[in-house]
């Protein structure tokens, strides 16, 4: 059955399921294994069965892998066994030494230490840019640029980029190589914004964020468009990166409820956004779904939505009350990674990481995942955090 004439919702419940080949059963299993045997010597030498070696592919990856790539409108999906894996091998699939990469200056920050410690080893030049540059990216592609990569809104201090100028001009340049289009699209997912449909020719996802949803699995994965997809998926075979198969069973579970999920994290996130707005303590709301973000008009245009990610800048006061506020917080877990069901806080600074935006800000900056909860049990502990950040803050602690 195809499913692509459906909603994203029919096809979420629908697709990369084989119940004819499992007896009946609604899930593909968990297939564990390395070695797949074949029928006789004459397949084995011709190895032109479906299933040669687990690190291929087994049925349970190939369900994650072909409903990813469904959902994206793409030509394939490779699996990765973190977000971070299915960068690097995005990067390494396209670059060759002499190669002129441009990255956003707002990426994640794990994609900017493989790219300036790792990249750079293999003779490739790296050069970041304003994420709010738009068409002006063409002043800064080269003849040897082969990457332009994107992230929006951007990591921690969600910067919205204007990703149709950006891939316009990537298309429109004329240099000696192609130039491929990259998009970490974490943050938005395929649910609400379609990156390969914007001319993007590739989009990836740490599936440990909301595809998984639950905080129990390390996952990426990378879908590419007919033009891209032959490199990633050669140099992904060569590169020996794979991901588990329990992990791809939790992906496909994940993926199943993501769009409901998605919309309550975004119900909730804009909730806490609006309310932190009008808080004193607070100097600025950076989430594009607000009209006061400067990003919002471009994120209205391009987007059919908002997730649960985004950030404050503090009016100033010192660290230790910042600490104070965030000790004081107990639905809200201090921890790294996000797109689980439950809420999370980090304090950060991005002055350490920019090399071409300069972070102007001088109020010390959050983040905060707004997870499943009820939103006004949140909003009372972030009450009480602050209620603490003012005893510190006055002295009356």
């Amino acid at each position: 059955m195809t499913t692509k004439q459906f909603d994203t919702a029919t096809r979420l419940a629908h697709s990369g399921r084989t119940t004819h080949a499992h007896y009946g059963f609604v899930n593909t299993p968990v297939y564990r294994g390395s070695t797949v045997l074949f029928e006789d010597t004459k397949q084995l030498k011709s190895r032109n069965a479906k299933y040669i070696y687990g690190r291929k592919g087994t049925p349970t990856t190939n369900s994650l892998s072909d409903l990813v790539t469904e959902l994206e409108g793409g030509t394939g999906t490779i699996l990765a066994p973190s977000g971070l894996g299915a960068i690097t091998i995005s990067l390494l699939a396209f670059l060759e030494a002499g190669d002129h990469v441009l990255i956003t200056d707002s990426v994640y920050r794990p994609t900017r230490h493989f790219a300036d410690e790792m990249l750079t080893k293999l003779g490739v030049e790296i050069e970041y840019y304003d994420p709010l540059i738009g068409a002006g990216i063409s002043n800064l592609l080269r003849e040897n640029t082969r990457i332009l990569y994107l992230e929006a809104p951007g990591s921690q201090t969600m910067e919205m980029q204007d990703i149709p100028a950006l891939v316009k001009a990537a298309k429109a340049h004329d240099g000696a190589r192609d130039i491929y289009t990259i998009i970490d699209n974490t943050w938005a997912t395929s649910i609400f914004f379609k990156a390969l449909d914007f001319g993007v020719d590739i989009t990836l996802q740490a599936g440990t964020k909301y595809m998984g949803g639950h905080s129990d699995i390390m996952l990426g994965a990378a879908t590419a468009n007919e033009r891209a997809w032959p490199l990633l998926n050669k140099h992904n075979s060569a590169l020996g990166m794979c991901a588990g198969t329990e992990e791809a069973y939790l992906g496909l579970r994940g993926l199943r409820t993501m769009e409901l999920r998605l919309k309550q994290h975004m119900a909730s996130g804009l909730e806490l956004a609006v309310w932190l707005e009008q808080r004193p303590e607070i100097a600025e709301v950076m989430h594009v779904g607000l009209p006061s973000n400067p990003g919002y008009e471009i994120w209205k245009r391009d987007f059919k939505g908002s997730s649960g990610l985004f950030s404050v800048i503090l009016n100033p006061v010192s660290e230790d009350c910042v600490a104070a506020f965030l000790d004081e917080l107990t639905l809200f877990g201090l921890g790294y990674s996000w797109g689980g069901f439950e809420s999370l806080a980090i304090p950060f600074d991005p002055s350490t990481y920019r090399s071409i935006s300069e972070w102007k800000d001088k109020g010390p900056a959050l983040r905060f995942h707004i997870g499943l909860e009820n939103s006004a049990d949140l909003i009372a502990d972030l009450e009480a955090g602050f209620r603490k950040l003012a005893e510190c803050r006055d002295g009356t602690a």
